[in-house]
């Protein structure tokens, strides 16, 4: 087939299904490496990339990223057909989201020719994985507030702050990182975004354990950390421009949305039950009020998916703009809520005592319940993402921001 010639969906399909069936390993067949430590999880990025690696050498890699970076070139609706015949099989999940569907495609954006050859190239061979380094100790959901800094020196930068809430950094070989540059300007104007290496000197990271026991998300602490000046991503103070697209690939990530997340489906270690399986597990499924509360999950489900289809299109075919990706967002975290909501009026006294045929699923209902709010600040807050939508989509009144146009050394902070 000629490098130009786009192969036909139907033939990308059978090609893929007989590829799958001939070279993946089967979910049935696995088998997970015991570890002394229960924290220890680099078995799971070891198997992750071997995975890539395996996809990559077989031409299944990247397939909605362009061919110059080591992609397909394809469209999403190739890698939708993928995703639906490798259903079953063995994917590399825990690369989807955020180093693909986040970080890859930002450098794609926004990105140098080199950032994109290198970085891309190597995250799509199964070679490096990234993460984003963003969100900060004192800055809450705003961060153009940001205050971690970087300072010019020659033909560097030196970087000095602390980023949080990072998922998978311990993991990752590059980060995404956000920080100021200027001070003097109003606090959107003064930002620029560096391609850090995670093992570079002065880079201290640590892993946070959440409530549920996950230790998936870090903090990192940069002293006095020398970057080239390659580093850069887009325009130095231009920073601004580069995170909003980068929130635009997260926001449609988390919404299911992007089109470079390739399979289905969740690797980390807690299960998630839906009300349906609570319902099954816990032995109410023939009570009516059980049937009522899992009817309502299952046709939000659908509203949900039909909804990514449909915005994921208007934004792809430019008749709803990119602020269009809030909508998925927030679609997603009342589903995640009430999805997680249901099961747990369902499952009742079961999630502590174990009561059910099925005694763990409800337990996991719990542990699940304990990150419920996680989906409403991943990807930016849910009033955030209610704010863009009345903005940017609905045209309605910007709400008052008293530092405004404001120089940042002027704008009062809590010290401290």
């Amino acid at each position: 087939m000629s490098q130009n010639a786009v192969e036909s969906v139907e033939s990308f399909r059978a090609r893929a299904r007989t590829w799958l069936s001939e070279h993946m390993p089967r979910l049935d067949d696995r088998t997970q490496p015991e570890s002394p430590d229960p924290d220890d999880d680099s078995h799971e990025w070891k198997r992750a990339r071997e995975l890539q690696q395996l996809l990559y050498q077989g031409g299944f890699a990247g397939i909605c990223f362009p061919r110059e970076y080591g992609g397909l070139g394809l469209t999403e609706a190739h890698q939708k057909a993928f995703t639906e015949e490798s259903d079953g099989y063995e994917m590399p999940l825990l690369l989807n989201v955020p180093s693909f569907a986040i970080c890859g495609a930002t450098l794609l954006d926004m990105g140098g020719e080199d950032q994109k050859r290198d970085r891309v190239g190597a995250a799509i061979r199964g070679e490096e994985v990234m993460c984003q380094l963003l969100s900060e100790p004192s800055g809450g959901s705003d961060l153009a507030g940001l205050i971690t800094r970087a300072e010019r020196d020659g033909d560097e930068w030196i970087l000095n702050g602390a980023k949080t809430w990072s998922t998978s950094a311990y993991a990752a070989d590059w980060g995404l990182c956000l920080a100021r540059t200027n001070w003097d300007v109003p606090k959107h104007q003064g930002l620029t975004m560096f391609l850090v290496p995670l093992k570079t000197p002065g880079l201290t990271l640590n892993r946070v354990r959440m409530v549920n026991g996950s230790r998936e998300f870090c903090e990192e602490f940069f002293d006095d950390v020398r970057l080239p000046a390659s580093s850069v991503v887009g325009l130095v103070d231009d920073g601004w421009t580069v995170a909003s697209r980068q929130l635009f690939h997260e926001r449609n990530a988390v919404g299911g949305g992007s089109p470079y997340v390739s399979g289905s489906g969740n690797l980390r270690a807690t299960p998630h039950p839906s009300p349906f399986e609570v319902a099954r597990a816990s032995g109410r499924a023939a009570d009516p009020r059980v049937r009522e509360l899992v009817g309502e999950y299952l046709a939000l489900k659908t509203v949900h998916e039909q909804t990514v289809g449909r915005v994921s299109a208007a934004m792809a075919a430019e008749t709803l703009p990119p602020a269009g990706s809030s909508l998925l967002r927030l679609l997603h975290a009342e589903y995640m809520h009430l999805m997680d909501d249901h099961a747990v009026r369902i499952a009742g006294a079961g999630i502590a005592t174990g009561i059910g045929s099925e005694p763990g699923v409800t337990g996991w209902t719990a542990t699940g319940f304990l990150m419920r709010q996680g989906v409403s600040l991943g990807g930016g807050s849910t009033e955030i993402a209610r704010n863009i939508i009345s903005e940017r989509l609905l045209s309605m009144p910007r709400e008052p921001a008293p530092d405004r146009g404001v120089p940042f050394n002027q704008v009062k902070r809590v010290s401290g």
